[in-house]
């Protein structure tokens, strides 16, 4: 007998006329009609043990696709277990739609199974956040929330509906809406471009930052370009990561610290000024001048004032730059005199890098993951000092092949972000950095992974401890001073994963780790490679500036 086209059937075709191809879930009834109409209109659902897991992997979807990414979470405790990963993606500006069900309209105030104010809840760290009422709406609904979710700064949007209205039956005339999105990239002033490119030839010392904006508005491109033209130092930042090759001849990270310090201008291109970067103040010289381009302009001039802002898309305003005359015919002196630096850091992190000690140092942990990998690799960062290492040596190649939490500093992303990555690139080896700390968080997603056949590979750094609290800890207040922040070094994680039905390794010499690797991709199931890490040297391991 064939079923009634009801109210989730609506939702899931007003999300595949979306191209959404895949939803991220953790089973609940009171969102069982929408898993019916993604069944029916082949979207596949790929389900997590936990909410925030899934909503994750949403967040991981976008960033790796740049196209919206769609969970669907039951009410009461499963928006609660969400609420980390919306707020994750909200700081990330990650365009996501969480969706949500609630009990039945005929029930509200009622006490009825999980029923909770769950609009207001998610408001803070959401973009737009409603409930529909009414079945036919359903399709409106959807489409407004993807609409706030992918416009200006993208973040996350928030849709609950009450359960008889996803079981209501949708009409025959009520269909999908379609051309609800413009694709339109705004330009900046064109006189504030001019004024931009006027202060950066009288720079004698300038650089560039691209931060998660350029990622988010495909500008990658433009940003080679641009580097090319101009002949000046790079330094990129979040998911900026991987927009200028690390081959590029003005690719630079390790001398940010003294590039900052000495530049007498900046040009920033989707940059925030918070922590990550001295919150726009620390770091800088007394004099720079500063150019800040942002699609927003509400976070232009944000903790620090600038020269020029310019509000547009990073890459039109990228062009506009090009046009109006950014550029040098030379690279300049002060390239070169970066460059040098670089190179000295980089040659000071070689020694660790190639030492053969045990327990295993950690920059040679970084170094032979980055050397076993393939260029394309995607490469998920989930954890502290460990991936802070790491991220020194071990450089995205492409946009959206470096994946970490972002500015929200949430561990346990690793899974997550990895199977959605796989999903979207299953051609492309997948490979989380883990800390043992950050690896506990949301390990049983292992199960997830194997069960529906998402190979990825897992590597902890494992120095038996929180290392980054550790370490503070026991700065301030002296050694065997650092309550709760000890693990245990023996536990075998990766005796979990095998358990599970995936692989597992435990490495103690640095000779093994490629083997290991080598072994873990070639099993092509979810593996987890536990490493032995230095614990003394995990903080004063990381040269990057």
């Amino acid at each position: 007998m064939d079923k009634p086209r009801h109210g989730g059937h609506l939702v899931a075709e007003t999300l595949r006329q979306a191209g959404v191809s895949h939803l991220f879930t953790l089973s609940g009834g009171h969102i069982a009609p929408i898993y019916d109409g993604c069944v029916d209109q082949g979207i596949r659902i790929v389900d997590f043990r936990h909410e925030q897991a899934a909503t994750h992997a949403a967040d991981g979807w976008a960033r790796v696709t740049l196209q919206p990414g769609v969970a669907a979470v039951t009410a009461g405790p499963g928006v609660t277990d969400a609420v980390t990963g919306i707020a994750n993606a909200s700081y990330a500006n990650s365009p996501i739609l969480v969706l949500s069900g609630k009990n039945p309209i005929f029930e509200f105030e009622m006490g009825s199974l999980q029923e909770m104010d769950q609009v207001t809840l998610v408001s803070s760290i959401t973009k737009w956040a409603r409930t529909c009422y009414d079945t036919r709406r359903l399709g409106d609904f959807v489409a407004t929330a993807l609409r706030h979710a992918t416009s200006g700064r993208m973040g996350p949007a928030f849709l609950d509906v009450p359960l008889d209205v996803q079981l209501n039956v949708a009409p025959a005339d009520v269909q999908p809406p379609t051309n609800y999105r413009t694709t339109a990239k705004p330009l900046g002033d064109p006189d504030l471009a001019k004024e931009a490119v006027r202060l950066l030839r009288d720079a004698e010392r300038p650089i560039m930052f691209a931060g998660a904006g350029v990622r988010w508005s495909g500008a990658h491109e433009a940003l080679t370009e641009l580097a090319h033209a101009l002949k000046v130092p790079v330094f990129l930042n979040s998911l900026g990561r991987g927009c200028l090759s690390p081959d590029d001849p003005y690719f630079f990270s390790a001398a940010r610290k003294f590039a900052l310090g000495k530049a007498d201008f900046v040009l920033a291109l989707g940059v925030d000024w918070d922590f990550r970067l001295g919150f726009g103040q620390k770091g800088f010289g007394p004099d720079v001048r500063v150019v800040q381009v942002d699609v927003d302009a509400v976070h232009i001039g944000r903790n620090r004032s600038v020269d020029v802002g310019i509000v547009g898309d990073p890459g039109r305003v990228i062009e506009q730059l090009a046009n109006a005359g950014a550029g040098n015919a030379e690279e300049p002196a002060w390239t070169k005199e970066v460059r040098g630096e670089e190179s000295r850091l980089h040659d000071e992190a070689s020694t660790g890098m190639s030492s053969d000690a045990v327990p295993i140092h950690p920059q040679r942990f970084a170094r032979d993951i980055r050397d076993f990998l393939d260029p394309d690799a995607i490469v998920v960062g989930d954890g502290g000092d460990i991936v802070g290492i790491s991220a020194s040596i071990i450089q995205g190649r492409y946009p959206g092949h470096w994946l970490d939490p972002g500015p929200f500093g949430c561990l346990g992303v690793g899974p997550s972000f990895a199977m959605a990555a796989k999903l979207a690139k299953p051609d492309k080896q997948v490979l989380v950095v883990y800390g043992d700390g950050s690896f506990g968080l949301n390990a049983m997603e292992y199960e997830s992974a194997i069960r529906q056949k998402i190979p990825f590979v897992g590597i902890i750094g494992n120095d038996g401890a929180w290392g980054q609290i550790k370490v503070a800890q026991e700065t301030l207040y002296g050694p065997g001073n650092a309550p709760a922040s000890d693990l245990d070094p023996e536990a075998p994680y990766h005796k979990m994963v095998e358990g599970l039905g995936g692989y597992g390794e435990k490495v103690t010499l640095p000779a093994e780790i490629k083997p290991a690797l080598k072994r873990a991709f070639d099993s092509g199931v979810p593996a987890c490679i536990n490493v032995m890490v230095d614990p003394t040297l995990m903080k004063r391991a990381s040269y990057l500036g």
